[in-house]
């Protein structure tokens, strides 16, 4: 007995630990490895807590009578969080191999792998590269073109934080391979998922001044400039960690207390269809390049910022920019019985992404969530596509299915609903 509650404690205990890993404050020691295959996946042991996290940012906000909650944007955002994550367990980290390679082969200088300056430097040197990473992603069309994925919601919380591109990892290694000189694989893949965890807390409207840390580090009040689609807010606060970056490049603005913050892209998306919003800017890129008559302004459209047009400097100027002043949210109104459905069929894809860290077979499982993923968005959007799509899926999952457990059962039962509402549909249309 004494050594369940024991075992207990430890749990806790680790738990606790997951929730300081938020605000980057863990034990130097034991986050220091001579060896990779030592580094744990800090990015999955905090999801759980992090869950909790936005329940409770949730709970706040509806007793300030700030709740601005609407599961359409909070289950596309975890929608993105699925397929990213999904994308990382499937490519095992091999953007990684590049990093080893160099630094096993190439590096000037290899630091101590358990000096405390080591530690030290990766910190800083690792945030040193995602401010590059991010500018980088805002200020080159080519990669905004995925980056902008995680600035589509017109909402800003917690799981806004989740909304990223399948792509960003691919987008953005290059850009730490310098480190790989002389900082060791072990310390860099440590410290490139805790900078990515901090980063997480940030989007949230729960905190507003936090002191003397907003001189130093990135904090929400910051973050939220960030995220808007002001004209003061573009292209602005990029720091993953601290903001001393910005501060000494040019690129800090201090949030507005007069002006709204108004949250997602300049032109915003009207779907909640993920997989479109994945891809729906890497077609219009690739329109405006089409669109150039000169090879010159073809490849600028590229590589040149979004809102660059020929004549313009690199990034454009202000004044030719679309100044959004108000929004109306894309928010349409789906019958209540859909709600539920959707969060039924949700909850399963959630159970099906967790079995998919511990199975090594998962191309299926990931092919099904997608699928899933994106008819969910399709009924929020209230497409006419969306009721066969959804029926199509569920007897796809039937014909797939070897146990006849619960989730069999309940895709039984969802063929019988989606059967029914389209013979309503179909009748409702003759009339």
């Amino acid at each position: 007995m004494n050594v369940t509650y024991y075992q207990q404690f430890l749990e806790y205990s680790s738990q606790i630990k997951n929730l300081g890993k938020f605000l980057y404050i863990v034990n130097p020691y034991e986050t220091t490895f001579e060896f990779l295959a030592e580094v744990p996946d800090y990015q999955q042991q905090i999801w759980i807590p992090f869950f909790i996290l936005i329940i409770l940012e949730q709970l706040i906000l509806f007793i300030r009578k700030k709740s601005s909650f609407r599961l359409n944007d909070h289950i596309t955002s975890l929608s993105h969080w699925i397929l990213q994550e999904s994308g990382r367990i499937f490519f095992l980290g091999a953007e990684y191999y590049v990093y080893i390679h160099i630094y096993n082969e190439y590096r000037i200088w290899s630091l101590p792998w358990n000096s405390l300056w080591t530690w030290y430097i990766t910190v800083i040197g690792v945030d040193f590269c995602y401010y590059w990473v991010h500018r980088a992603n805002h200020e080159i069309h080519l990669l905004w073109s995925q980056h902008q994925v995680h600035h589509s919601s017109e909402e800003f919380n917690l799981v806004v934080g989740l909304r990223q591109s399948i792509m960003q990892q691919w987008c953005s290694f290059m850009f730490y391979l310098p480190l790989a000189l002389f900082i060791p694989p072990s310390h860099f893949i440590t410290h490139h998922q805790l900078n990515l965890i901090y980063q997480l807390w940030l989007h949230t409207t729960l905190f507003n001044h936090l002191g003397p840390l907003e001189y130093i580090f990135n904090t929400p009040r910051h973050h939220r400039v960030h995220h808007g689609c002001n004209i003061y807010c573009l292209d602005k606060n990029y720091g993953g960690v601290f903001i001393i970056w910005d501060r000494m490049f040019g690129t800090f603005a201090e949030e507005q207390i007069k002006e709204e913050i108004i949250y997602g892209l300049v032109v915003s998306p009207q779907t909640f269809n993920p997989i479109y919003l994945q891809v729906f800017y890497t077609k219009m890129m690739i329109e405006k390049c089409c669109n150039m008559r000169t090879i010159t302004d073809k490849l600028a459209a590229i590589w040149k910022g979004p809102s660059w047009i020929p004549g313009l400097p690199r990034l454009g100027l202000d004044k030719y920019k679309i100044h959004v002043t108000s929004r109306i949210k894309y928010n349409p109104s789906i019958p209540k019985w859909q709600y539920f459905y959707i969060i039924l069929h949700f909850c399963i894809i959630l159970h099906q992404h967790f079995n998919i860290y511990n199975n090594e077979d998962c191309k299926l499982l990931i092919m099904n969530n997608i699928l899933s993923l994106t008819t969910i968005g399709l009924l929020f959007d209230r497409s006419s596509y969306a009721s066969i799509l959804e029926l199509s899926r569920c007897i796809l999952h039937i014909l797939c299915t070897v146990n006849l457990d619960l989730v069999f059962y309940i895709h039984l039962l969802s063929c019988f609903i989606w059967i029914v509402h389209i013979i309503y549909e179909m009748r409702q249309l003759r009339y």
